[in-house]
């Protein structure tokens, strides 16, 4: 009984986040992603298969929760454990809607202050967010440079909704001398 119910309320974010999603219009899409997925998530009730909730022991957890059939938007869940988090990162000219699940996370937004293309970059920190159960938060390219990390001892987990399905992105690494270096990620799923 409670799987069942389960699907119906994972289900019904799907349909919600299908017509979220049905504007060309980049600003008003995330906003309607974003009160979707803080309407379903502050309803309380749990809806995430308990198996995509798992923390990995090493680095965070990505989970694929839905693909959407015409390539419009991917919904992947994270899971956070003490500590763990992201380096700086893009999400590769994709926009995204994040919202905090369970726990809470840190945000960290920064300003790229030097051309994309450069070979050492330069970030300004322009803004750090806590958010909590139901917080939701975008990123439309260019601004999209951020980090995202668990400052708690217990685990976090946040749904993130992607443009399409996000496969890669460019990693920033500070450098001894100033400035960060760019690595470009593929990114998978966890088992």
């Amino acid at each position: 009984m409670a799987t069942t119910a389960r699907h119906a309320r994972v289900d019904d974010l799907i349909r919600r986040l299908d017509q979220a999603v049905a504007t060309d219009d980049t600003q008003q899409l995330c906003r309607n992603v974003k009160r979707v997925l803080a309407d379903v998530v502050a309803s309380g009730e749990p809806f995430v298969d308990p198996a995509l909730l798992r923390p990995a022991p090493d680095r965070y957890a990505r989970r694929l929760m839905h693909r959407d059939p015409q390539g419009r938007y991917s919904a992947v869940v994270m899971v956070w454990d003490h500590d763990q988090g992201t380096p700086l990162h893009d999400h590769a000219g994709v926009w995204c809607v994040e919202c905090v699940y369970r726990g809470r996370i840190r945000v960290t937004s920064f300003d790229l202050e030097t051309a994309a293309d450069a070979d050492v970059l330069r970030f300004t920190p322009e803004s750090v967010v806590f958010a909590g159960v139901g917080e939701a938060g975008h990123l439309i390219p260019p601004f999209e440079y951020h980090m995202i990390e668990n400052p708690d001892a217990t685990a976090a987990v946040t749904i993130h909704v992607y443009g399409g399905e996000l496969t890669w992105c460019n990693a920033f690494h500070p450098l001894e001398g100033g400035g960060y270096r760019r690595e470009r990620r593929t990114l998978g799923y966890t088992d």
